[in-house]
């Protein structure tokens, strides 16, 4: 039976060989003991670089503090990697007492001793300044508790999946209620290993064996596993536990830490989820934060952690001397809010919004919308929505919707928006990710949010039956709302620097990416929509792509979403556009590529009166991705008096550059390749950082033309940051001109000499050969030409450096199945395209993006391309 006081062990250092260990970065320390070890002396096991540096002088210290039931072997490769560094830092990575192979003191260690202990081990190593600290699980509240205490010595704070916060009345994980249940806590923690193994085994992908043996080595006995078992004891668990005072005195104390400070997190931690990572930025909004998504608890061995700090101390840390938490505020922008055109049209009792993809259509006046949203607004800061607090819109894009966000938008409530076409993954993982205060959604989004555990307050949209909202959670009614705002004021406006918006990306190139918008942002796109596309009261919007179904109100003029299912935008036919344009009299149509798609193919279906009135529209807009000419020309027949714009975009900067079909046919007869997108609009200024003979974009970003590179954009109205994706953020703005906010699109073309933009695909679609990059959209225009041909990808195949092109094409008559083209077919695809071709297939439809329908992804067609040529049996991509 084991004791609940081992006798006393002594330290020692690893004496097997692990793996990616080296044995001679181990040490031992005696420390003074103080606390509960007053007049002992303890020894400590701990691995430090020093000796790696050779003589050269650190930019600093990481002190490395690892959680339960891990040891210093957390760190082994940040030990390695941060002495390898151009400005090197040093890193010493402590096992704390009872831990790893320090001493076993069998004595009870609270948290409040445990900090403490830290001090004494830094205090005997004579550590000075800049100290950064690094801490993971319980590691991470400990170095936060060192930090707190040492603040003379700290030039910045980094943790790992931990947290410094429980909510009362709330269990604290599951799994950590169960290792620290009565009559499990010896048995799980200590005479057995399985508090070690459960939580190894949530490495994603598994640990490989060398590994998993490194983290077990020195915890072979029940004797040495008793801090393991003290650990769990000292959770936490509600507020009658003798370590709650100090977690509570570390969690506050993070609101006055103003140095840099870094979040890397794994949200597939079943431990500390991403409610903890909400309230750490809650703590220190300044802090620089990166979900890797996949990543899970062991984030250290899920993700490349250590690259990460490493790059964010050369430039958070290191540049600055840890002096600043964030970077100087910028000068205040002068703006005018989105709801500006509400206020001016309250007494107006003409059309503002009509949704007619409902079964009875629905039509909002100016004055109605106007005090709908202000009833909202009011009605949510009722119930204490405040600026800064997120809002998740799970509502399909209409009259509510508008009212919702622009209700938002006006207390300076951040709005959430991911749209169903991510799938119920994909838009779990952004709401998870985004971690709203608030959830608005129907009956069926708020059972998603109960199934899934999607988090923030319920609010529904509708009255539900009393059995219904108390199973789904709801709390409150957009209704109720409504009623509680009508005798509530206002608070004050938010300001133009403020959070405004997050909007998720398509998803088509990786996990769909939250992308931040401030007031100010929002409010310099709405003003180059208006100003490039002479938006006036007078001209009246149909829209049939989301994102610009919601600004008709800003731009201060009417709109109407036609009859068709938002989040599917081939659903979208001729007639609906028609009827829209007949009910709004519309000028100007906002399409995207896929809509546009189906609405050529459904054009003979319209009527004489249809077509009178599409004769009427003088403005057609193709937004989400560039389009073909052939296209474009498609649907300028359909509306034969509206000029057909193809803008080019991203969800990033949804406004670029813009061309029109005439402009297209301009640029036809130029020798250039890719989809001409036009000229920058605005303020916006584009350039080209050049690819290397690998494919990288590692060129100075310049405007000379006919350079083949990654577009670098700047603009007003550019994102502001990406949401808890630093290293996304950072990868973005590397290496970009320090004239002003820039932004690494991804997108590859180049520049003519008329200064007219140039899109040639994706920076990972770029497929490196013998004879240096190629991009693929020019030998798809090419192959597009042939006739039996619909559309068409070309990808890579084999090795880097030396690839092959294969085209896989989409015939007009489709195909049965996923094969190699008929010889004819092949022939004509082979003589058509100017770079050779190793392969060409036909399949049933080509892989799109689920959000724009639009998008080939071109990554899906090259893996299945390299098994089909493989010999592997394989169905359509």
């Amino acid at each position: 039976m084991v004791t609940a006081r081992p006798t006393r062990l002594p330290a020692s250092r690893p004496t097997l060989g692990l793996a990616e260990l080296d044995a001679r970065l181990s040490r031992l320390i005696e420390v003074p003991g103080g606390g509960i070890d007053a007049g002992e002396t303890r020894t400590w096991h701990y691995l430090d670089n020093i000796d790696r540096l050779a003589g050269e002088r650190p930019a600093g210290t990481i002190l490395a503090v690892h959680g339960n039931p891990t040891w210093s072997y957390l760190w082994r490769r940040i030990v390695t990697a941060a002495a390898d560094r151009e400005q090197p830092w040093r890193v010493i990575a402590v096992d704390q007492l009872e831990m790893g192979f320090s001493e076993r003191t069998g004595a009870h260690r609270t948290l409040a001793q445990r900090v403490d202990d830290l001090g004494a081990f830094t205090e005997a190593l004579e550590l000075e300044g800049p100290v950064v600290t690094l801490g993971h699980d319980w590691g991470g509240v400990i170095s936060l508790g060192w930090a707190l205490h040492h603040r003379e010595l700290l030039a910045g704070v980094a943790v790992l999946n931990t947290a410094v916060h429980h909510p009362a009345g709330r269990p604290i994980p599951a799994p950590l209620r169960l290792a620290g249940a009565r009559g499990m806590l010896a048995a799980g923690t200590q005479a057995t290993s399985a508090f070690l193994d459960v939580t190894l085994s949530l490495a994603h992908p598994p640990l490989t064996l060398p590994i998993a043996a490194g983290y077990r080595a020195p915890y072979r006995s029940a004797a040495r596993r008793d801090g393991i078992r003290g650990f769990v004891a000292d959770i936490p668990a509600d507020d009658r536990h003798e370590s709650r005072p100090a977690l509570d005195a570390i969690a506050e104390g993070l609101r006055s830490l103003d140095v840099p400070a870094l979040m890397l997190w794994g949200p597939r931690d079943p431990i500390f989820s991403d409610r903890y990572l909400d309230d750490l930025i809650d703590r220190m909004p300044h802090a620089d934060v990166h979900r890797f998504e996949g990543a899970g608890h062991l984030i250290a061995e899920d993700a490349p952690y250590a690259d990460a700090m490493l790059d964010w101390l050369a430039e958070r840390v290191a540049s600055t001397g840890g002096t600043d938490a964030a970077e100087s505020a910028p000068a205040p922008t002068p703006f005018t809010p989105l709801w500006s055109r509400l206020e001016e049209h309250r007494d107006d009792t003409a059309l503002a919004v009509a949704d007619m993809s409902v079964t009875e259509p629905v039509r909002v006046s100016w004055s109605q919308l106007a005090r709908r949203v202000r009833q909202l607004a009011a009605g949510l800061h009722s119930i204490g929505v405040r600026k800064g607090d997120r809002v998740s819109l799970l509502v399909q894009p209409g009259p509510t919707l508008t009212a919702v966000v622009y209700a938002c938008l006006r207390i300076g409530a951040v709005v959430v928006v991911a749209d169903a076409g991510l799938g119920v993954a994909g838009l779990g993982r952004a709401i998870r990710g985004a971690q709203p205060d608030v959830l608005i959604g129907d009956a069926k989004a708020l059972t998603a949010a109960r199934v899934l555990g999607w988090p923030g307050t319920r609010v529904s949209t509708t009255t539900l039956p009393r059995g219904s909202a108390a199973a789904l959670g709801v709390a409150h009614t957009l209704v109720e709302l409504t009623e509680r705002g009508c005798d509530e004021a206002l608070p004050p406006e938010p300001e133009a620097g403020d959070e405004a918006a997050v909007l998720f990306t398509s998803g088509s190139t990786g996990p769909a990416k939250g992308v931040v918008y401030t007031h100010a942002e929002l409010s310099a796109m709405r003003d180059l929509i208006a100003d490039h596309f002479d938006v006036t009261a007078d001209s009246g919007l149909v829209t049939g792509f989301a994102p610009f179904a919601l600004l008709g109100p800003a731009l201060g003029t009417r709109s109407v979403t036609p009859d068709m299912d938002v989040s599917r935008p081939r659903t979208l036919t001729a007639a609906a556009v028609a009827a829209a344009v007949r009910a709004s009299h519309a000028r100007i149509v906002f399409l995207s590529p896929a809509a546009i798609l189906n609405v050529v193919d459904t054009a003979s279906e319209l009527t004489d009166g249809d077509r009178e009135a599409l004769a009427g529209v003088d403005t057609v807009l193709s937004t989400g991705a560039p389009i073909s000419e052939q296209l474009l020309a498609s649907v300028a027949r359909v509306l034969p008096n509206a000029t057909a714009h193809t803008p080019y975009g991203m969800t990033e900067c949804l406004l670029v550059t813009d061309t029109t079909l005439d402009g297209i046919r301009d640029a036809s007869a130029a020798p250039d390749r890719g989809v001409c997108v036009g000229r920058p609009i605005g303020e916006v200024r584009v350039r080209i950082s050049a690819l290397d003979e690998a494919g990288a974009a590692t060129g100075e970003p310049g405007e000379e033309p006919g350079v083949l590179g990654e577009i670098v954009i700047s603009a007003p109205h550019l994102k502001d940051h990406y949401d808890r994706l630093a290293l996304v953020d950072r990868a973005s703005r590397r290496d970009v001109p320090t004239d002003g906010r820039w932004h690494r699109t991804g997108d590859i073309g180049h520049l003519d000499a008329d200064g007219r933009l140039w899109v040639e695909g994706r920076l990972q679609h770029v497929i490196s050969t013998e004879h240096g990059p190629l991009a693929p959209v020019g030998p798809e225009q090419d192959i597009e030409c042939v006739d039996a041909v619909r559309r068409a990808a070309v990808v890579g195949v084999g090795p880097q450096g030396v690839r092959r092109a294969v085209a896989v094409v989409e015939t007009i008559e489709p195909a049965r199945a996923a094969r190699l083209a008929a010889p004819d077919l092949a022939a004509a695809i082979r003589d058509s395209c100017a770079e050779p071709l190793s392969a060409v297939f036909v399949v049933p439809q080509l892989p799109c993006d689920i959000r724009h329908n639009s998008k080939i992804d071109r990554s899906r067609l090259s893996d299945w391309a390299e098994r089909m040529l493989s010999g592997s049996r394989v169905t359509a991509p």
